[in-house]
């Protein structure tokens, strides 16, 4: 055989492994109104910069039921490329081959990616789309998850992990994306669970469908194991290439800086009356957010989860860095279960990668009730502690209004590490509130009182003139300086510049035991 009809064959090869399970299962996919594999890394990645690997590896097995039908790349596309110019490792599995099942050689495709990717200290991206694990190899299949569940694992904290499920995700495979740093579903497309509406309706008769079980907007909102939810593939791609703009390739790097048309001294007028009189009405954190960091610019993970915590990445000063804030336009901004597992993990993301920490407090204390206690409020409430106290990269706080009881501490006080504590002049830093100290200090002299009410008001106004104020907590140096709140932005822009040197580091050790 000549080398041209080589190269002939070459290329019919490549066009076989090209079209997966063929025009006719493509087409099929996009009637669900899904992309193909390929489609999806074209989306993805920068254009021509993928580079396929493994795109001739079968399947081994010809038992039960596969026979010798072999299609090339076996179900899943593996490659690298850039996002932004800067490398990434993706895998993309493909519904129309075995219905992106998961087999032994499909699985060793994947580990040879993630092995890559850790060797070289690049972000690994997958792309779900998969029935499970192939029925037909039985337990090597398994073997397979295994395989990569350990790689998921080894790599976490050392190279940023993303997943995102383009269609199902059931069983064993739903333990991947779990372990990963950020899971991205599609509405409508995409569903994770453990096991599936027909068999939760055989074992418990509960009757749910796909949708209601495991879809996008349930796990984005409720269960929190999704991080996002777009409502179409090329949304929640574009999300992707966003976010790895704010995210160094390794925990050896420092997150990339992006220069800015916004002055780094740039006062805001607006954050003189963002933060209403009464201290018990709400507003919304965000306008503080928008209003310090860089061209107003953030990108919010676990946006309807937990909304009474916000989390996400931004820039100020051209610095990358992760806010946490309270939000009191929900609940009051009040510490619960779940908003502590949200920040709890978010904060050990940002640290394991470089990635300085500004805080936003205005947080009344945890919630009380029946529901969070036997829940487990203390464990839970422990993680988002451990993780500010154990983060060693810049953290900054800025306390715009409440800071009560343990909460105060457990928001990045100065106490557990926190680097600059500033306070705006309306901050109230005490054990508890006024009204709830009051009751406690003062409850038979108000008891006694001939108008109760005025008793209480009057003793309410006098703690806040005594304790509900940030002088104290300055006078004893756990606040850095109280600021006029318009100078926010040009604070935190110096205590980044400041703190980018920082060097800190926890005692020797295995690891903690952080309360899981």
């Amino acid at each position: 055989m000549s080398i041209q009809e080589k190269l002939t064959r070459l290329q019919e090869l490549s066009e076989e492994a090209r079209l997966g399970g063929g025009p006719d299962r493509i087409q099929a996919q996009h009637d669900r109104g899904k992309l193909s594999a390929r489609e999806r890394l074209d989306l993805l990645l920068d254009e021509g910069s993928f580079v396929e690997l493994d795109r001739f590896v079968t399947h081994r097995s010809s038992d039960f039921g596969l026979g010798d039908k072999k299609v090339l790349g076996d179900g899943v596309v593996t490659g690298y490329g850039t996002v932004h110019g800067r490398l990434v490792y993706v895998f993309s599995q493909d519904f129309t081959v075995f219905g992106g099942s998961l087999s032994e050689a499909h699985a060793e495709k994947i580990v040879k990616l993630q092995d890559m990717a850790l060797k070289n200290g690049a972000p690994i991206i997958g792309l779900n789309d998969s029935g499970g694990a192939r029925i037909q190899e039985g337990v090597v299949s398994l073997g397979g998850y295994a395989d990569i569940f350990l790689r998921n694992t080894l790599a976490s904290g050392v190279i940023p992990q993303i997943s995102v499920i383009l269609g199902p995700c059931a069983g064993g495979a739903v333990y991947s994306p779990a372990i990963t740093d950020f899971v991205y579903m599609v509405r409508g497309t995409s569903f994770m669970f453990v096991t599936g509406p027909n068999v939760v309706k055989t074992v418990t008769h509960e009757d749910i469908d796909m949708e209601g079980l495991g879809g996008a907007d349930v796990h984005a909102s409720k269960s929190g194991v999704a991080h996002f939810a777009a409502d179409s593939e090329p949304e929640c791609l574009a999300s992707v290439r966003e976010m790895i703009q704010y995210l160094p390739s390794n925990n050896r790097e420092l997150p990339p800086e992006t220069a800015s048309a916004d002055p780094h001294d740039r006062r805001d007028e607006g954050l003189l009356t963002v933060v209403p009189e009464n201290p018990n009405h709400p507003y919304d954190m965000r306008e503080v957010i928008r209003a310090v960091v860089d061209d107003g610019d953030f990108y919010e993970v676990h946006e309807k989860f937990a909304a009474n915590i916000l989390c996400g990445f931004a820039r100020i000063g051209g610095h990358s860095v992760g806010i946490v804030a309270n939000q009191p336009a929900v609940l009051a901004g009040v510490l619960d279960i779940d908003s502590s597992d949200k920040g709890g993990r978010f904060v050990r993301f940002c640290d394991a990668f470089n990635i300085p920490l500004v805080v936003l407090e205005d947080v009344p204390g945890f919630l009380p009730g029946v529901a969070q206690e036997h829940g487990g409020i203390i464990r839970h409430g422990a993680k988002l502690l451990y993780a500010f106290a154990e983060a060693t990269v810049p953290k900054v706080t800025v306390i715009t209004r409440k800071a009560y009881g343990g909460a105060y501490d457990v928001m990045n006080s100065k106490h557990i590490r926190g680097d600059v504590n500033l306070a705006w002049p309306q901050a109230e830093i005490a054990v508890m509130g006024p009204k709830g100290a009051v009751e406690v200090l003062f409850r038979k002299e108000i008891a006694a009182s001939d108008d109760p009410e005025a008793a209480t008001d009057a003793r309410i106004e006098e703690y806040r003139e005594t304790f509900a104020h940030p002088y104290i907590a300055a006078s004893r140096g756990f606040v850095d300086d109280v600021i006029d709140p318009r100078d926010t932005r040009p604070r935190l822009v110096s205590a980044l510049d400041m703190l980018r040197n920082k060097r800190d580091e926890n005692p020797v050790r295995k690891h903690g035991n952080i309360p899981l």
